[in-house]
């Protein structure tokens, strides 16, 4: 099977679906692997590494497109992929599209079979391929929220772990899985006082574990109104696979907290879980809603584009190798990854929903 590994097309998106090490794995396997022009550049790999390999270096698009049959990308389609891709095309990257009624007719539409990273789901319940993007959504969340909090970008000019005679700041997070949890614990260890809301009594466990300025606690409406109503910070990292995300920051529970302080919602590729929550990029990565700043950008990874290939490119191998050797089908991990195929939604939490 032909493997194409496109440029990534999303606003200001510097990641690539396979690094050439990677690359060079799946050719010494013997499969003909080919990469846009210029598709590693801005992740610090150039083109010349992946030839050295053996892989074929695609002119544009256009070529990556009719030679691929396996379609390995990191961020889910927009239009000029749409015009390319084809029915008996394979899709394989991320799509997240319980949020993206559009894009889901448009796959529909053409018939291919799309496979998400997010849905890939192993029997224990655990999502390998949004794993490693999460933990690093959830450290970037951290640090840009400290950032928006200084006074010359609009905060309320308070540094989080503060200092002797000088209060702390507070960080509450919504969710204790990986992108939570990876918030939670940077932000702790910078010192700040940290509140993690989380259903789940072994997750709460673990996060008590970070130090003793984390509390967690069940996210009852009327305390996690009050704990919000004092943060500086406010995390949104609430997940249910496939489907968009609930709502837990209702737009009455912002008003109550104090101008420039910041929200930033990792959960926006699934419909963000703050009704104040609308989705930016980052050229243009906040806006302000009551006060408030917000942070709601798409591909917060693709910030460190170098960083999260090497990520998810180690992830995500061992299924491109299964899906390029044609016998996939008896692999329920990657069965369940289905979203669309021959113009039908597949997985559960998109069926039902309004195109």
């Amino acid at each position: 099977m032909r493997i194409g590994v496109p440029k990534e097309t999303k606003t200001l998106e510097g990641r690539v679906a396979l690094v050439p090490a990677a690359a060079g794995d799946l050719v010494r396997r013997g499969y003909e692997v080919w990469l846009e022009k210029g598709a590693g550049i801005k992740s610090g790999f150039k083109d010349a590494e992946y030839a050295a390999l053996g892989i074929n270096i695609a002119p544009d698009a256009a070529t990556l497109y009719d030679k691929g049959e396996l379609i390995v990308k990191v961020k889910e389609p927009i239009e000029g992929d749409l015009a390319l891709l084809r029915k008996d095309h394979m899709l394989f990257c991320y799509l997240h599209l319980a949020a993206e009624p559009a894009l889901t007719r448009r796959l529909l539409d053409i018939g291919l079979t799309g496979i998400a990273f997010e849905t890939v789901e192993l029997p224990n319940g655990d999502l390998p391929l949004l794993a490693p993007m999460s933990v690093i959504a959830g450290k970037i969340a951290v640090q840009v929220g400290t950032h928006l909090l200084h006074q010359p970008e609009g905060g309320k000019g308070k540094l989080l772990g503060g200092l002797p005679s000088t209060e702390r700041g507070k960080v509450v997070v919504f969710g204790a899985g990986q992108a939570g949890s990876a918030s939670a614990a940077l932000a702790a260890a910078g010192g700040a006082n940290v509140v993690v809301f989380e259903m789940r009594q072994d997750r709460m466990d673990q996060m008590m574990r970070l130090g003793n300025n984390v509390t967690t606690l069940y996210p009852y409406a009327d305390v996690v109104a009050r704990e919000v109503a004092s943060a500086d910070l406010v995390v949104g990292a609430v997940l249910v696979t496939g489907a968009r995300a609930p709502h837990v920051l209702t737009r009455d529970m912002l008003k109550g907290m104090a101008d420039g302080s910041v929200v930033i919602d990792i959960s926006i590729d699934q419909g963000g879980c703050f009704e104040t929550s609308r989705p930016t990029t980052w050229k243009e990565p906040t806006y302000v809603e009551e006060g408030v700043t917000h942070f709601c950008v798409t591909n917060m990874p693709g910030a460190v584009p170098q960083t999260s290939s090497q990520a998810i490119c180690a992830a995500i191998l061992p299924w491109v190798n299964k899906l390029a050797s044609g016998s996939w089908r008896d692999n329920a991990a990657l069965v369940k990854g289905i979203n669309v195929e021959g113009g039908k939604l597949v997985h559960p939490a998109l069926q039902g929903m309004k195109l």
